[in-house]
């Protein structure tokens, strides 16, 4: 791969590009869902194929392939060298990029079980064990299982004489239980809803959820929504669950600060951001116990790697401290505009792909309490759990999310059951109003496996670290 890398890039400079990089990705997936107490789809695949950048006449281009030899390395090479000359006719202003230090490394997901060596039917038989676990409660109409694997290869050399290597291995599971009753339908998800929760490990994540384990649970909370009380209207403290905490840090704190959506690169597709530049270094996010961070690096999250599309290594970045909004995620050429260096969040979802801004594993930091004081401190609420509904609009600003399920705060205890939970909020009040959140004992990465972006679109795979968190005077329920 090195020799071709090289070989791409010189045929890049010699056409006229004044900087070159290329990436070679080769990837391989694995996907099992089991519906109803049948094997629903096994799909494996593997891809390879390799993508060009490069900056001529001040200008960007980019072509791929997915014939990986010198003779179409030569011609894809020209004919990004060719798109950046054309796209230089109506550009407004040379790209410029921020300084960087070439990159010679390596980087492999630690893992202790190669999810792939684990045999088919050990994967099946588990997931048919958490169907027919769910299936033994009688609501229970449709229950579903899945396991999904991940793995990336990728080489990226540069012409300022840049060459890493990396391995990137993902694993992802989930269960998920749908109850019928006369008039209703409820879902409950285990461990997170769209269908899964997913890291960068091996086969031991799958081991440590226990999907077998849980799915009573879980069926049982979904058939008891279908009897439970509706959520109330009305403004009162709310307590989320971690996983809709890690929801609520992607869509209100994640987007925003993605420095092209600032800048007006994302406007057509995914929307822009409040965060404008004369915000950064002052602007209160939120309360003084908030703090965010992007973490390339902390193990097993779903946005940790070695090094980014640009090859950058991964960074961990403040975003927001003691509630005041610090920085951005950033890019090269983004990064240049603000004097600073990227913080290595340039990422593509293939080989065939142009790498953009994407979230790493954007963190809530952990304070000190713990679930049980939490609740026990709470005179009058709602706690709600695992998100199932989102909507947000293009600024990252205004939204009004929904949960699976509920439950009731009275006198410091978990009350009655709720269903059909919503709330709403503005992004900084909201986090202004944050005034409680637990300990790193209940701090997970939260894996989010479908953020889009982009046009045509691309699936990042990114990750967020939270915990439990308290919020007062929030709106809860339909508002009338």
């Amino acid at each position: 791969m090195k020799d071709f890398a090289t070989r791409v890039l010189d045929t890049s400079r010699v056409r006229g590009a004044a900087y070159a990089d290329v990436r070679i990705v080769r990837s391989r997936s694995e996907s099992i869902l089991v519906r109803n107490g049948k094997v629903e789809s096994l799909t494996m695949g593997e891809s390879e194929g390799f993508g060009v950048r490069v900056i001529a006449d001040g200008a960007w281009g980019f072509a791929a392939s997915n014939l990986v030899n010198g003779s179409e390395g030569d011609r894809v090479a020209a004919l990004a060298v060719q798109i950046a000359k054309a796209s230089a006719l109506v550009r407004r202003l040379p790209v410029n990029l921020s300084p960087a230090a070439p990159s010679a490394g390596s980087y492999r997901t630690p893992y202790q079980i190669d999810p792939f060596a684990v045999p088919l039917h050990e994967k099946i038989d588990l997931l048919l064990k958490a169907d027919e676990a769910m299936r033994r409660v009688p609501q229970i109409t449709v229950a579903e299982s899945s396991i999904e694997i991940l793995r990336e290869n990728k080489v990226f050399a540069s012409s300022e004489g840049s060459y890493v290597e990396q391995e990137i291995t993902q694993t992802g599971c989930g269960i998920e239980a749908t109850a019928v009753g006369s008039d209703d339908v409820q879902k409950r998800s285990f461990p997170n809803s769209v269908g899964r929760h997913m890291g960068t490990e091996g086969y031991e994540f799958v081991q440590r959820w226990d999907l077998a384990g849980n799915a009573p649970r879980i069926a049982d909370e979904a058939a008891a929504l279908l009897q439970a009380k509706q959520c109330p209207s009305l403004t009162t403290t709310l307590i989320l669950d971690a996983t809709q905490t890690a929801l609520q840090v992607h869509e209100s704190c994640g987007h925003p600060i993605e420095l092209d959506r600032v800048f007006g690169d994302e406007a057509a597709f995914a929307g822009t951001s409040f965060l404008t530049l004369d915000k950064l270094g002052h602007f209160p996010y939120g309360s003084r116990i908030v703090n965010i961070t992007a973490d390339g690096t902390v193990p097993g999250g779903l946005g940790t790697f070695g090094y980014d599309d640009e090859g950058t290594p991964a960074h961990v970045t403040p975003i927001i401290r003691d509630g005041v909004f610090v920085g951005y995620l950033t890019s090269r050429e983004t990064a240049a505009a603000l004097g600073q260096r990227s913080n290595a969040t340039m990422r593509a979802d293939g080989w065939n792909r142009v790498p953009l801004i994407r979230m790493t594993n954007i963190n809530l930091e952990p304070c000190e309490w713990s679930f049980d004081d939490l609740i026990a401190s709470t005179d009058s609420g709602i706690y709600m759990q695992t998100n199932k509904s989102w909507s947000i609009d293009d600024k990252r600003l205004n939204f009004q999310f929904g949960t699976e399920i509920a439950w009731e705060i009275v006198n410091g205890k978990l009350g009655a059951m709720l269903k059909n939970a919503t709330y709403t909020g503005m992004t900084p009040q909201f986090w202004g109003s944050c005034d409680a959140i637990c300990n790193r004992d209940h701090w997970v990465v939260w894996g989010t496996p479908n953020c889009g972006k982009g046009q045509p679109v691309q699936t990042a795979h990114v990750g967020h670290g939270t915990a439990p968190a308290r919020f007062r005077n929030v709106r809860v329920g339909v508002i009338g």
